[in-house]
């Protein structure tokens, strides 16, 4: 009998929510990490024979960051034929020019790094490490965005660790010879961090313009149809080909 294990970070909002809310009906076991549980996705999961297992972390905090590796890896399941792990918990952090940055974000800095990145290095590591003599169909999708790969005033942070994202993840291409990984990024989607966005000061972030005409125009992507979509390039054959990617050439 084949068996699916799934595991999805940032899973209480937006993409990934949707994104553990359908591996609910198509994995065999489901660990979810969030700071909050979430009983409708006990429910989903339980209805469709998933085991769902969660994890109430905060992944900006470096202990917890150890911890949930700890928790998750050191009790896994190693009967499985396929494994999944998708790092995406993210955060916009502090947005501001040098000069702000300097004098106002230095603790909001390492949570954005802790959050984007450490955990996503972190987690990917001890995921690798439990599933290596498996045998299994081992699968990582770490989502990135285009942001680390064109820079934007105002969003050195955020665009330094997704460009950090993409190189990690071809590294450790590199290093697991019995995994596929990839580094994606979603597009601009409807989200809580959208939100967030449109609120900014133009002062600190010159092209607010262009992410509020996108949402006047409806041209976000709605997290559920882009959840779906992105599983299906998970599922596909030819996942892990091109490590550094976007769900856009697909759609």
């Amino acid at each position: 009998m084949n068996k699916t294990i799934a595991i999805v970070t940032g899973s209480s909002r937006g993409l990934g929510k949707a994104l553990a809310y359908q591996l609910a009906s198509q994995a065999s076991e489901l660990i979810t990490v969030a700071r909050t549980d979430d009983g409708q996705l006990h429910a989903l999961a339980n209805n469709n024979g998933c085991k769902h297992t969660h994890y109430r972390f905060d992944l900006s905090n470096l202990q917890h960051i150890n911890a949930a590796a700890l928790g998750i890896f050191s009790v896994l399941d190693p009967s499985a034929s396929r494994y999944i792990l998708i790092n995406n918990a993210g955060t916009l952090g502090p947005v501001g020019q040098y000069g702000k940055l300097r004098h106002d974000a230095t603790n909001a800095v390492a949570e954005a790094f802790n959050l984007n990145v450490n955990s996503i290095i972190m987690l990917t590591s001890a995921f690798l490490e439990a599933t290596r003599n498996t045998g299994a169909d081992v699968r990582v999708l770490n989502i990135s965005s285009g942001a680390g790969r064109s820079p934007s005033a105002g969003w050195g942070v955020y665009c330094a660790t997704k460009a950090a994202v993409d190189m990690y993840t071809r590294v450790a291409k590199l290093e697991a010879k019995h995994a596929r990984l990839v580094s994606l990024a979603p597009g601009v989607i409807d989200t809580e961090m959208q939100e967030n966005i449109r609120s900014l000061d133009p002062a600190d972030f010159p092209t607010l313009e262009r992410y509020t005409q996108l949402h006047q125009n409806r041209e976000l992507s709605q997290p559920e149809p882009l959840a779906q979509k992105i599983l299906n390039y998970l599922h596909s054959a030819n996942f892990g080909q091109t490590e550094i990617d976007d769900i856009r050439h697909y759609l």
